[in-house]
């Protein structure tokens, strides 16, 4: 028998769900206090998390999409990029965005209703948010493809869940990568449903990493709970984009451990033993076990710091309520720069109903 190729995944793992290391850490981790401003910034994410789900809970915010259990991921993700890369979010990773200059009041006026939310004002290169599901993918190829003819040392980063990794957009933006030769990252965050469709009814591939393989990208499975392996995997992928190396796949294997969006009651479909294990994983009880033991961290630091960040949090959160609401009229506006007559007739009606014309 002749073997025309053959392939393998790599699995990261630094830090076990226990908080002990598994294995070496990589050069450019291995020192303990750099993780300790990204723990930070996991419980700063995990505190508006909750912040803003309580806001839905009482009214004031529309449907959101809670990230608990995703922080090291996101931040990671976050974390590792360049100021001058391009991101391309879908509608979760709030912790990278953060880390990239997106302000919590924005994700509340996106959440509420306020498309104002999607102009970041300190983000001026970073794609808006993404609900139909993996077409950012698509955006972020072609971002690549813009840095690779501009010749710019310049990485488009995007994600997905596990089931949008199924949706012909996430293929085509991999073959896309692989057939240029794109600076492009491809973020898999497998966090074990696509709403009420568990992972292992999506697709019969062992790992959703080697959906790359047929692109020609570089592969890697991540667990994606473990800080330090999200910033070394990041890491690797970066480099090879940026040195011309080509494009990534990284599936961050992590769990959804609230609802998928506050719209949704994940008791129907999903056994709480199943819930319960996953929090043994958690990515903040780990590291945060992890700094302990280094001497890095502890209760009280913990307790002051939750207070900081509830404080500024509230700062924000004011700041979206007291936020003017747009005259009804703003959502023809914006859309066209010379407007057909129908829209225009429609925006009439619009301010009509108000008792405005």
């Amino acid at each position: 028998m002749t073997v025309v190729a053959s392939f393998e995944i790599e699995y990261l793992q630094y830090l076990g769900p226990d908080g002990t290391p598994v294995a070496e850490f990589p050069q450019a981790f291995a020192d303990p206090a750099q993780l300790l401003p990204l723990f930070k910034q996991m419980l700063f994410v995990r505190t508006f998390d909750s912040k803003a789900i309580a806001l839905q809970r009482t009214g004031k915010l529309g449907t959101y999409a809670a990230c608990l259990g995703h922080e090291a991921t996101h931040v990671g993700i976050g974390a590792a990029m360049a100021p001058e890369d391009v991101f391309a979010p879908s509608y979760r990773e709030y912790g990278a965005q953060i880390m990239r200059g997106v302000q919590p009041r924005e994700i509340l006026m996106y959440w509420g209703g306020d498309e104002r939310g999607n102009d970041f004002e300190n983000q001026r290169t970073d794609f808006p948010w993404c609900v139909p599901i993996s077409t950012q993918c698509l955006h972020a190829a072609g971002a690549a493809l813009a840095f690779k003819l501009r010749g710019e040392k310049r990485v488009a980063v995007t994600c997905c869940g596990d089931g949008g990794s199924s949706k012909t957009d996430t293929y085509a933006a991999i073959n896309s990568a692989g057939a240029y030769g794109l600076p492009f990252v491809q973020c898999i965050v497998n966090n074990g449903w696509a709403i009420s469709v568990p992972r292992k009814s999506q697709t019969g591939a062992p790992t959703l990493a080697q959906k790359g393989l047929a692109g020609g990208l570089h592969c890697l499975q991540v667990d994606g709970n473990d800080l330090v392996a999200v910033l070394e995997g990041m890491r690797r992928a970066l480099e090879r984009a940026r040195s011309g190396g080509g494009g990534s796949v990284i599936e961050f294997m992590t769990y959804r451990l609230h609802d998928h969006t506050t719209a949704d009651d994940a008791r129907r479909y999903r056994d709480e033993a199943e819930v319960k294990d996953a929090w043994t994983r958690d990515p903040m009880t780990r590291l945060r076990t992890y700094l302990t033991a280094q001497g890095l961290w502890d209760e009280a630091q913990e307790k002051d710091w939750i207070a900081d960040c509830t404080r500024r949090i509230d700062v924000e959160i004011n700041a979206y309520l007291e936020l003017k609401v747009q005259p009804v009229e703003a959502m023809f506006d914006y859309l066209y720069a010379d407007p057909p007559p129908d829209l225009l007739e429609q925006r009439a009606q619009a301010i009509a109903a108000e008792g405005r014309a």
